[in-house]
């Protein structure tokens, strides 16, 4: 990611202030565009401003940006609670609020109206179609799904989908300009379900539970079975990279075997419902798949993102 451009004249709004808005900030400022951070509220954005900050001193921290250019890009960060002038006055304007299709509708068809006729009008939806959050939109074709993965300011995923109406150029300026900012743009085809990575996600999560479901090993072992083997070689050797790799002959003929034993149901497994009628929701609830009144979640945090710096400081990350 070093060596990024920090030349430019895009200025982007960001809305959203929670998990996902000051990450997607901090890369558009990385990769030069002055962006401001949208909120409701004073407080929000300065929340919002202070997380942006304290996620560049991190990054600086790790070798992965001088102090210096951490400086400039905390420079191209401001804040305001004004959308109708914030947005008047972007070509970018990215929304990360809350997974409410009725929400998205009404605030894109309102950026729609307010947004100069060259912006693109991206959603962070990890999982809404984004025909339809656009629906209502005069100018669909400038509108597009720019889904980033968490944390956007480290993971360099960001899934751009169109649907029938998204124009090609709007596509290929938001691919341009996520690579301007270090990022792996891909492009989904489609306006499906889940998009790409979640499809690829939900299929094994899918898979994961089916195996606690069946007895076949217990949560802690598929999760040390995912990290210890196939998940410790994803980020430098693809799926279809290894399937080429060891043969298609012999993809087919395990994938004849195999396929017949794997979970099948088109719905949430019963194991999940049941343990969120229970209460059993996760991390916050203190149990879930794991105990995590034994299990410490800023622990496992902590090691997650030290993996993903560590990563991004290593010759193997472009």
């Amino acid at each position: 990611m070093e060596g990024m451009s920090t030349q430019s004249v895009d200025k982007a709004a960001v809305i959203g202030t929670g998990m996902m808005g000051p990450g997607i900030a901090v890369s558009l400022a990385r990769g030069g565009v002055e962006t401001t951070i949208l909120s409701r509220s004073e407080e929000g954005a300065r929340r919002g401003l202070e997380t942006a900050e304290a996620q560049l001193a991190v990054i600086a921290e790790h070798g992965l940006m001088t102090a210096a250019e951490a400086e400039a890009a905390r420079g191209r960060l401001s804040t305001s609670t004004d959308l109708e002038q914030t947005v008047a006055a972007s070509n970018w304007v990215f929304e990360s609020a809350p997974e409410d299709l009725e929400l998205k509708q009404e605030l894109f068809a309102r950026l729609d109206a307010l947004a100069p006729p060259e912006a693109i009008l991206a959603s962070n939806t990890s999982g809404l179609s984004i025909a339809q959050i656009g629906a209502s939109c005069q100018h669909p074709e400038r509108v597009v799904t720019a889904h980033w993965w968490n944390p956007p300011h480290l993971m360099r995923l960001v899934e751009i989908v169109r649907c029938e109406k998204t124009a090609d150029a709007t596509v290929e300026r938001t691919r341009a300009l996520l690579e301007r900012c270090g990022k792996a743009a891909v492009v989904v085809k489609k306006d499906r379900p889940g998009q790409l990575g979640n499809r690829l996600q939900h299929a094994m999560v899918r898979e994961a539970i089916h195996i606690v479901a069946e007895g076949i090993a217990d949560a802690e072992d598929v999760d040390l079975a995912a990290k210890a083997g196939f998940g410790l070689r994803l980020p430098v050797y693809g799926i279809f990279e290894h399937q080429d790799a060891v043969g298609l002959e012999m993809v087919l003929a395990i994938q004849e075997y195999v396929n017949q034993d794997l979970a099948k149901d088109p719905h949430a497994h019963e194991l999940l419902r049941k343990m969120v009628a229970e209460g059993r929701t996760g991390r916050q609830a203190g149990q879930g798949f794991h105990d995590w009144k034994k299990k410490n979640w800023d622990e496992v945090r902590e090691r997650r993102d030290k993996f993903i710096l560590h990563f991004l400081k290593s010759e193997f990350a472009d």
